[in-house]
């Protein structure tokens, strides 16, 4: 139940988007208002629809409850597991300055019991049917999941419901919890190669909620209250910004039941609303000037990232920079890795990754290399991004590249937990669920006119340079 770090390689998994603030039939979009059907003089009801029969998968339903909280299955009559994850539309950037940290807090705690369990219930339930539980914090949303197979689904619903719904949050957990975090923190200190994407955002975002970390830092942590955590609870964690999805072997009419028993009586059996809509692209996100930023720390290899403003995940050249990525640095046969690693050897690892938010984005090459040779991996960097910038990639790299992006999708769809995380994300981020072949006939629509121009662009901004190892910020002066 660590703090989620969304770093290297861009994945498609996560490209389920729509054209520029949307132009896709009204039928594919997000919920509304509208859905939340009211009968004359009567109640709230749930409504339902399908949203595909995949070739490539099962049939993909939806229902939105009265309350605004939306559940979405994929039936996969093959599979003998579920995948069960309830999804709230609250991460890191939704705390103010001193509450950084909570919603990664509260993640931990939300195991810790409830009104009906213990913590040890809690596991022991799910671990004595073979399933697994765990939970993850990123930051723009928080998900807790469980897997088991299909015949214990009821028993994950309702506890994966029940420490979602109705955490007690008790005092001494609170103070227990606040000691393993602390410990977490420390623990990621000592991962020069995590630290260094931690500091390129803050270089890049400042004191921007996106720049800071997921975890919270030693002094936001050690002084939060249970009183501030329960809050952020119950006033981030209600039905409208929730999105429970699950994938395998399931029915659908049955799993929203299982949902609704599961939530009557807690907090998240509310009055009727409408389901939040998606993060909103404007304002968009004002970033720092390019700078160079040093963490001295006595380390037998050097982590460098060089980087800079990206796209958001809304924008139409998220295929482009899928493609583009792929070539730069997203695999054994990227120019960079065959460059840096392969004629080289200067590096063991070196990457590029796109990271993308609702109203912002990165785009950035890491590499890993002993401390004497960083100058010479940053030169060879730069040089291979401006060579980019200013001739493009090839029709041959253009091919590689959107094989990749397809391919990797596609296998990514292969097991329960990546079905289930793919409708989330279409729901809660983007207020839509591509269809599987409309993605890959996206992939294939681009164009090399379309990656060069991106790359001109993207490849052309000023950069920051993001450093921990043993040095100070005097030997990246000139840079």
């Amino acid at each position: 139940m660590a703090a989620h770090l969304s770093v290297p390689k861009i994945s498609t998994g996560d490209i389920v988007s729509r054209t520029r603030r949307s132009s896709f039939p009204a039928d594919r979009r997000g919920v509304t208002s509208s859905e939340v059907a009211r009968p004359a003089g009567g109640a709230a009801r749930a409504v339902t629809r399908t949203l595909s029969d995949d070739p490539l998968g099962g049939t993909v339903r939806r229902t939105v409850l009265p309350s605004g909280l939306r559940v979405l299955t994929e039936a996969i009559p093959a599979m003998r597991s579920v995948s069960f994850g309830i999804w709230v539309a609250v991460g890191s950037r939704d705390e103010t300055g001193p509450q950084a940290g909570a919603a990664h807090f509260l993640e931990h705690l939300l195991f810790k019991g409830t009104n009906k369990r213990g913590a040890l219930e809690i596991s022991s339930e799910i671990e004595a049917v073979g399933g697994e539980t765990n939970a993850f914090t990123t930051k723009e949303y928080t998900c807790y999941y469980a897997r088991v197979l299909d015949e214990d689904l009821p028993l994950a619903i309702d506890v994966m419901c029940d420490l979602v719904a109705d955490s007690v949050l008790a005092a001494p957990d609170v103070e227990t919890e606040r000691g393993v975090i602390l410990e977490e923190i420390a623990m990621h200190d000592d991962e020069p190669g995590d630290e260094v994407h931690d500091l390129f955002a803050r270089a890049v975002y400042g004191d921007h909620p996106l720049g800071r970390l997921i975890s919270g830092t030693e002094e936001t942590v050690t002084p939060m209250t249970r009183r501030q955590i329960q809050s952020f609870y119950r006033r981030r964690y209600t039905a409208p910004q929730i999105v429970i999805a699950a994938a395998g072997n399931l029915d659908h009419a049955a799993v929203v039941k299982l949902v609704r028993q599961a939530l009557r009586g807690t907090p998240l059996d509310t009055d009727p609303a409408a389901p939040a809509p998606h993060r909103s692209a404007t304002p968009a996100v004002r970033t720092k000037p390019a700078a160079t930023v040093v963490e001295p720390k006595e380390t037998e290899q050097a982590h460098v990232i060089l980087g800079c403003p990206g796209i958001d995940r809304l924008d139409e050249r998220r295929f482009a920079l899928g493609v583009l990525n792929n070539v730069l640095g997203g695999g054994m046969s990227s120019r960079l890795f065959q460059e840096i690693r392969e004629q080289r050897g200067l590096a063991y690892s070196v990457y590029s990754y796109a990271s993308q938010y609702a109203d912002s984005g990165l785009f950035a090459v890491y590499a890993g290399c002993a401390p004497g040779k960083v100058d010479e991996v940053l030169d060879l960097t730069r040089a291979e991004l401006a060579r980019v910038a200013a001739t493009g990639i090839t029709e041959a790299e253009l091919a590689r590249g959107k094989g990749m992006s397809k391919g990797s999708f596609v296998l990514g769809l292969e097991d329960t937990g990546s079905r289930m995380s793919r409708l989330a994300k279409g729901e809660l981020l983007y207020g839509n669920l591509m269809p599987v072949d409309e993605l890959l006939a996206r992939v294939d629509a681009v164009s090399l006119d379309d990656v060069n121009a991106l790359a001109a662009d993207l490849l052309g901004r000023p950069m920051s340079l993001a450093v921990v190892g043993p040095f100070d910020e005097s030997a990246f002066a000139a840079r």
